[in-house]
């Protein structure tokens, strides 16, 4: 959606719309939808269900003070102290959401919505809900403030219904996502569930519903926004032609924003039949006819520029970089020593923790990727947009003109910029420099043509580097890591701790962390020495560890003699033939061996290999027998 501007119309002064609702209100919204998502469902939780509702009443009755006594200042009785109140408000939501979350655990206590993780959406819809909660506590405290301000009184019920609805297409394409895809894995089709499983099948499945979103969203805004259709009359059809003139087929409706206070325009729609210009009545009242059709050439630009389909891009881009970066990315982080001190520490569940390491990251580069990257692009089409009313009129003075009107109306700064669109001073000064030096026109295309490149370029350099990270391997060495962890916690009061620290030495082994597991037996047996499955495997990393520094072929032959002497199984008379050859007594090894082989038939195709290898190969030759 495009928006030319937001002012502040005598006697309500008001800022841009989407700067209050659209662009603020995502990165809000946006937020709070990746806060539940990364937040884990435990098993157990670690607060009662007594001190959850105690946490929850609790931060409902702080945020709720909280919101009453910042709507009782009186800067809350302009326009722009009531958003600032607003804004503030909407972040502390965030915090308290928080808390909630992941100190209150309320994601389990709301678990039983999914019918047993069947549908998780309806488990997302309820930590939405919940999130209103706060946001409908903020709307209540604001209430008189917004009556004072826009000059209408509601009910308390009337006016967060009239908030949920403006906010509602927000998150309506989440909520309609996450419930068709439940449905689809639903599906008893396996190639469908391996389909949508997939990071490519995400991606696909994710451009479809974009494309549906695209063609079915729009009707669905302009309903939830109240909005109606321009009266027959001399203007409509004055627009009417206006648009027929340049090739371009809307539907004109009136917007009653913020009760039609608000001079503004958009265009929402990409399909021709479901494309829809919404003006106020604010605009329609304060602009000449020149004005307005500046004004609708600027709308018309966005859809000429192709604006519409590349914000589907922008999004879609995100959305396909943060699928393929997330489990490289949260593997590469969780294989730092320093969480699982953190873990260890109890001071939160170790889920929780790892939700945060693991959502913590995205959502800073969400906030970045919409703040700067979709930022740059938005304001740079809004620019390409104001410039189009060259092609249409000849000239950008009626387009002026009307940002003069703006900033006269408005009493803001002229240059007061903000991270979506250039400031009405930078916008009037472009286009008196384009209005001098056409040239200047085509260098804003190629600006926007040659940043898009780019995107794209970085994007697939982004998405081709991702899949090519070991993730398998980053996930093994965390699931060994945090085993690890587990074990040496609950290793404490134990009686058995030589078998915990062994279980945990042949776990390392097997990950391949043989520094670790070295030191795991090293404990196991100072406090086992006669084990022999312990001494049998404590020789076996002595011989076959990868790392040439560990290895220890003389100290191994002592375990393993001492282990065959306890235990004379198959795989410790293995251990001690290896031990052999590797101490250059080959008749030894070779006798020995050919005992394990008639000990254990099963396994004689390995046991014949290793007799060959002890008469075909020197030990320090020897590529690591634990390969095999």
């Amino acid at each position: 959606m495009a928006i030319i501007a937001g002012i502040r119309l005598f006697p309500v002064h008001l800022t841009g719309f989407l700067n209050i609702v659209i662009y603020a209100n995502l990165l809000v919204f946006l937020t709070a939808i990746f806060l539940f998502s990364v937040a884990s469902v435990p098993e157990t939780p670690a607060v009662s269900a007594f001190e959850f509702l105690l946490i929850f009443v609790g931060s409902v009755g702080f945020y709720g003070t909280v919101a009453r006594r910042t709507f009782r200042s009186a800067g809350t009785r302009s326009s722009s102290g009531y958003f600032r109140a607003e804004k503030r408000l909407s972040i502390l939501a965030l915090v308290v959401f928080a808390v909630l979350l992941y100190f209150g655990e309320v994601k389990y206590y709301l678990s039983f919505l999914s019918f047993g993780d069947r549908f998780p959406a309806l488990l997302n819809v309820g930590g939405l809900a919940l999130f209103l909660l706060f946001l409908s506590l903020l709307w209540l405290a604001g209430r008189r403030s917004y009556g004072q301000v826009f000059g209408k009184s509601y009910g308390r019920g009337a006016f967060i219904a009239a908030n949920v609805k403006a906010n509602l297409p927000i998150v309506l394409p989440w909520v309609a996502l996450s419930l068709v895809y439940d449905l689809v894995a639903l599906v008893p089709s396996t190639r469908v569930r391996q389909l949508i499983e997939s990071p490519w099948g995400d991606v696909l499945f994710f451009a479809l519903f974009l494309v549906l979103v695209v063609i079915f969203f729009p009707p669905l805004v302009r309903r939830l926004w109240g909005c109606t259709k321009m009266p027959d009359g001399p203007l409509l059809r004055h627009l009417q032609t206006f648009c027929r003139r340049q090739d371009f087929h809307a539907d004109i409706y009136i917007w009653p924003l913020f009760e039609g206070r608000v001079l503004t325009a958009a265009v929402m729609g990409i399909v021709p039949g479901l494309r829809y210009i919404l003006l106020t009545p604010a605009i329609i009242e304060t602009m000449s006819e020149p004005e307005l059709e500046a004004v609708m050439a600027h709308e018309i630009g966005h859809v000429k520029k192709k604006h519409l389909l590349l914000y589907v891009l922008l999004i879609g881009g995100f959305s396909a970089m943060a699928g393929f970066l997330a489990e490289p990315m949260l593997f590469y982080l969780l294989s730092h020593d320093a969480v699982y001190h953190l873990m260890s520490m109890d001071i939160v569940r170790p889920e929780t923790i790892i939700g945060v390491i693991g959502g913590a990251p995205f959502l800073l580069l969400l906030l970045f990727y919409f703040r700067f990257v979709f930022g740059y692009f938005i304001r740079n089409f809004e620019r390409q947009a104001d410039l189009y009313v060259f092609q249409v009129l000849g000239n950008g003075q009626a387009l002026v003109a009307a940002f003069e009107k703006i900033v006269w109306a408005s009493g803001q700064p002229r240059d007061q910029p903000n991270w979506h669109h250039f400031g009405i001073g930078e916008r009037i000064a472009h286009l008196e420099l384009c209005e001098r030096e056409p040239r200047w026109i085509a260098r804003q295309d190629r600006k926007v043509s040659r940043s898009l490149i780019a995107y794209i370029l970085v994007l697939a350099a982004v998405v081709g580097l991702a899949s090519q990270v070991p993730t398998e391997q980053l996930a093994r060495n965390y699931e060994a890591k945090y085993i690890e962890m587990v074990l040496m916690r609950d290793m404490e009061g134990v009686e058995d701790q030589a078998l915990w620290y062994r279980l945990l030495g042949d776990l390392l082994f097997n990950r391949k962390l043989e520094k670790k597991a070295l030191v795991a037996y090293n404990k196991a047996l100072e406090l086992e020495p006669d084990d022999p499955e312990l001494l049998n495997n404590l020789a076996w990393l002595l011989l076959t560890g990868s790392d040439p520094a560990l290895r220890d072929p003389v100290r191994a032959l002592q375990l393993a003699e001492q282990a065959a002497r306890l235990q004379p199984r198959p795989h410790i008379l293995d251990t001690l033939a290896t031990a052999y050859w590797a101490n250059g007594m080959m008749d030894q090894a070779i006798a020995v061996e050919r005992q394990a082989l008639l000990g254990d038939p099963q396994q004689a195709e390995f046991y014949r290999r290793q007799l060959e290898r002890f008469q075909s190969e020197r030990y320090h030759n020897s590529k690591s027998i634990a390969d095999e």
